[in-house]
């Protein structure tokens, strides 16, 4: 049975945060709200979490999983981020935007593309996110929150703890959430290219044909 935490999306409350980063740096896997939709997240490494985030969204081993991290120094940690890239990041971060960039070696390889050796990475603009970001002290392992067979986020913290409240650890009710998922731009060529339009506006990364 999953603890349920009330978090005040705009103050969160400090004693809550440190004991939800204490359920997730004990192997807890948590729900969590971010800027664009709920989020299903776990400590990087930890491989047994990452199995039953993967059992519960039903992933296989080609899906792009996401770092979520507390701002651009972080990431720059465990991605390869030249000047352009930089300048690009810079511009839309925070936000609700993934990024698909070349793996650094810090990223664990059970969440690398197999083939690919690229990774997920989000800076995200929600107040509950990153005060557990900044507590924890690393980026955490996410996916959005989006149920096999469905095609949009959950987004009530209640229907969330009826359906999934044996299946994690921790459920943090932020409040009602969005129902888009993040806007997905990879950065891995010469181009930005748009895989996936979500609540993030594709636009400044359309290139003209």
């Amino acid at each position: 049975m999953s603890q349920f935490f009330q978090i005040h999306p705009e103050n969160p409350q400090a004693r809550l945060i440190k004991q939800a980063v204490e359920i997730i740096r004990k192997g807890g896997v948590v729900i969590y709200p971010t800027d664009s939709s709920y989020a299903v997240g776990c400590q990087m490494g930890d491989k047994n979490a990452i199995e039953r985030i993967k059992r519960l969204r039903n992933l296989d081993d080609k899906h792009n999983f996401t770092l979520m991290c507390s701002g651009l120094s972080q990431l720059g940690l465990f991605a390869k981020v030249d000047t352009e890239v930089f300048r690009l990041l810079k511009a839309h971060t925070p936000g609700p935007y993934t990024f698909i960039l070349n793996a650094t070696r810090e990223v664990p390889r059970l969440l690398l593309h197999p083939k690919r050796r690229t990774i997920g990475m989000r800076v995200p603009q929600h107040p509950i996110a990153l005060a557990l970001l900044e507590e924890l002290g690393e980026p955490l392992m996410s996916v959005t929150l989006i149920l096999p067979g469905e095609t949009e986020p959950m987004e009530d913290p209640y229907i969330i703890r009826d359906v999934l409240e044996k299946q994690v650890d921790l459920i943090v009710d932020g409040g009602f959430g969005g129902h888009n998922a993040s806007t997905v731009i990879s950065l891995v060529n010469d181009e930005p290219e748009v895989i996936r339009e979500g609540c993030g506006d594709p636009t400044p990364f359309m290139v003209e044909a």
